[in-house]
């Protein structure tokens, strides 16, 4: 449980800057949460994995124009990245400038850089950078796209030519900070191959903040505090996908974002709710298992502080489409927690030896429990 075991060195050559042109072009490993043994293909071999009646389950969140710019009455600049709204008709906001203050008014340009008619108003300040502000037009959805620009993570360098490239093809529901980027591999062809093989595709939705790019700074990570997410599972899609579990399918989540968001609808099923900050592994009559058996996921909207590292057991998922994560982060814990931690921790040396790709923009990761892939 110390934070270093999830360390490793990534040169910096091997971040990705920049998005390939073919979505489904990006190289896939495979790595086999039971045996750790590992394959190297392309994404677009995915198709193969899957069999009819398995279930693939993905978050169609969509990335807001979240990064704003202006400039206050004294003429000094102001960077705002915005995070999440709140009940208050207001916005929890990083913020970037000098004596941001209660009171402090910055006028917003458009995304041409041109002055716009919007003002910024610093309701209260939070912690670190945290500002709560205010616009004089609450109505976001309004303005925004003039003003605003996508926010791409802070290792990214270079802007890219399409912010389309920065979404996923099946993005619906407007609340991110950032992408679900496990999902910027599938393409129209691949989602239509896969009907065509019987398998079923559902979404769920949960918005991501900023701090999933934090990385956990206790060196005991039980005692690192997560963030908390707006996540929502429909009616519908649960019922379908608890059918096709019932029925022998496998429930495969694309990115810790459907993976966290099933899980929670999973334990919300087996009667555990509100904070999952220090969630163990009991079941409901207070037992404990090496192997958690099944349960079903049941519709809920409202937030998710589920944490998940070494040491839980997964309810629902059966494996996970994921990128390649930074070290030290809640994500990689995750993913440690699905295929074990030297699994996982072997498979991210072989991954720098073999140079692929790191991060939002680059290769692709499949963790399965399958014996003939």
């Amino acid at each position: 449980m110390n934070l270093s075991t999830f360390d490793y060195h990534l040169p910096e050559a091997l971040i990705a800057q920049t998005a390939l042109a073919d979505r489904s072009a990006s190289r896939l490993m495979t790595l086999n949460r039971d045996s750790g043994a590992i394959n190297h293909r392309i994404f677009s071999d995915i198709i193969d994995f899957f069999q009819p009646g398995d279930v693939l389950v993905a978050n169609n969140s969509r990335v807001i124009a979240a990064r704003l710019f202006g400039r206050k009455s004294t003429g000094g600049r102001v960077e705002f990245l915005l995070l999440k709204p709140t009940e208050r008709e207001s916005w929890v906001a990083m913020a970037g400038g000098k004596r941001l203050r209660v009171g402090t008014e910055v006028l917003l340009d458009k995304k041409d850089g041109e002055p716009g008619e919007i003002t910024a108003t610093i309701v209260e300040v939070l912690d670190g950078p945290g500002r709560e502000i205010r616009f004089s037009e609450p109505d976001t959805g309004s303005w925004l796209h003039d003003y605003g620009h996508i926010p791409l993570p802070p290792y990214i360098q270079e802007e890219l030519d399409d912010p389309e490239r920065y979404q996923t093809i099946y993005s619906r529901s407007e609340g991110s900070a950032a992408a679900p980027t496990a999902g910027l591999h599938f393409t129209p062809d691949i989602l239509l191959a896969l009907r065509d093989k019987g398998v079923l595709f559902e979404t769920v939705t949960l918005h991501i903040g900023l701090d999933t790019f934090k990385p956990v700074s206790v060196d005991n990570i039980t005692d690192h505090k997560i963030h908390s997410e707006w996540a929502t599972v429909s009616p519908e899609t649960a019922q379908r996908i608890n059918e096709a579990k019932l029925a022998g399918g496998r429930l495969i989540a694309v990115g810790t974002t459907s993976c966290r968001t099933l899980e929670t609808a999973a334990l919300r099923s087996a009667g555990i709710s509100g904070t999952l900050q220090t969630i163990s592994d009991r079941d409901k009559n207070g037992e404990t298992a090496d192997i958690c058996p099944w349960k079903p996921v049941i519709a809920f909207e409202g937030a998710t502080d589920l944490y998940i590292y070494p040491g839980y057991r997964f309810r629902a998922v059966d494996g996970m489409i994921t990128n390649f994560h930074l070290p030290k982060s809640s994500l990689i814990m995750m993913i440690s927690a699905l295929a074990g931690h030297q699994h996982v921790m072997n498979a991210y040396d072989i991954a720098v030896a073999e140079k692929y790709r790191f991060y939002s923009l680059g290769d692709a990761m499949l963790i399965h429990n399958a014996a003939d892939f």
